[in-house]
């Protein structure tokens, strides 16, 4: 999904695509799984090559790795004649990992994300060899929620923030968003859908411009785009609005905003050059405290059915609601999400109105977890085609509105 929620990994989102549902499940001859939520098992490792092997096999254990933190993992031979020689003979192992050839011991600190395929070479005493592909995958750390907001992030105390909170009697808004800072943004990819950056990164291109006057409907619009050599893969953009790394200045460093927050609405204008290009566009809220995490995930499935998608974060997965989704290219779209987390800590998702037209789910699913999480983010999501042929989108007057 989606999702990359805030910690741009435990944020973003993100989600997992399914050929016939998208945003995130992409599972036709490969095997994916989530950056937020897991869906599905990675690749197995496939033989390469065997010269007189005799009987010797490779096994190993190659469990998925965090950027920046300690990883230990192995590779195992058996049914040959010991002392065992272990050499990676093609691919590339994780940055930061290494590969012990007389242990078969796996270990270091990997230093950037993403899917890793090598070979390793196994030979015995006798000669005999054996070779196998393997594969670590290493997701992006989870950033602590720090005691107190980090020195470069809170605006000056003379200068409000890009998109200052406005109040009215609907509660509480911030606007146009696409113009404010503290965007981050990434890639994910199958089979396994984690977050790459900066742009290019594993065969996917993103970006984003801001202040885009012309198409706009405030002058300030901001131009989002993907492509790449990937096919099937996605760009993620999210944005921090309360809680750590906030750019808004909201750090809610004692969570009280966080966990009083109950409703909240997506408003957004949106304009693609050529929808039709894409697989889906994503629109997310995600607000997480006290160990809960809440993900209303909405996609536009463009690509099989035209019809929109909701997150259900207990079971991981999309359902289709049977309500249309079609965007019109070359003109503005103006969407509103309205969703509400309970009293009894459930998600609710109350309607979505696209070009006038609403439609009324209140269809409620149980929450998630986010151990160690707090705030509220944004994402916006744009899935590739089988081509991973390159489109635009433009947004404009993007709020959030809260209680």
């Amino acid at each position: 999904m989606m999702f990359l929620y805030l910690n741009h990994s435990a944020l973003k989102t993100r989600v997992c695509r399914t050929i016939t549902s998208n945003r995130a499940f992409f599972m036709a001859t490969l095997s994916a799984i989530a950056v937020l939520s897991g869906c599905g098992s990675p690749s197995k490792p496939v033989n390469l090559s065997a010269n007189n092997n005799g009987n010797l096999a490779i096994s190993a254990s190659l469990p998925t790795g965090t950027e920046g933190s300690g990883y230990s993992g192995s590779v195992t031979a058996s049914g040959g004649t010991s002392p065992y020689n272990f050499a990676v003979t093609s691919g590339q192992m994780p940055q930061g990992v290494n590969l012990d050839r007389t242990s078969g011991n796996v270990s270091g600190t990997p230093t950037a994300t993403g899917s890793f395929n090598f070979g390793v070479t196994v030979s015995d005493a006798k000669g005999a060899s054996q070779e196998k592909g393997l594969q670590i995958s290493v997701g992006q750390a989870a950033a602590p929620p720090p005691p107190s907001p980090p020195p470069a992030q809170p605006p000056p105390p003379t200068t409000p923030p890009p998109s200052s909170p406005t109040s009215g009697s609907g509660g509480t808004s911030f606007s146009n968003i696409q113009k404010a800072g503290g965007w981050g943004q990434y890639g994910q990819g199958p089979p396994n859908f984690v977050d790459c950056s900066p742009s290019p990164c594993d065969g996917i291109s993103f970006s984003m411009t801001q202040g885009v006057s012309s198409p706009s409907l405030s002058g300030q619009a901001t131009i989002f785009n993907v492509g790449g050599t990937t096919p099937y893969s996605d760009a993620l953009w999210n944005n921090h609005l309360i809680g750590p790394y906030s750019s808004q200045g909201l750090f809610d460093t004692d969570q009280s905003l966080s966990s009083s927050l109950h409703d909240f609405t997506y408003d957004v204008d949106f304009y693609g050059d050529n929808l039709g290009l894409s697989e889906a566009v994503e629109f997310d809220i995600n607000q997480f405290f006290g160990g809960m995490g809440f993900i209303y995930g909405h996609q536009c499935r463009i690509a099989n059915g035209n019809q929109w998608d909701i997150w259900d974060n207990s079971k991981g997965q999309w359902i289709p609601t049977g309500v249309p989704c079609y965007p019109k290219s070359g003109q503005w779209n103006h969407l509103t999400l309205k969703v509400q987390r309970t009293s009894d800590n459930h998600e609710t998702y109350q309607s979505i109105t696209l070009n006038g037209q609403t439609a009324t789910l209140d269809w409620t699913f149980d929450k998630g977890s986010s151990p160690g999480w707090y705030g509220v983010t944004i994402n916006f999501q744009m899935d590739g085609n089988y081509k991973q042929d390159s489109y635009n989108v433009y947004l404009d007057n993007l709020t959030l509105a809260y209680q």
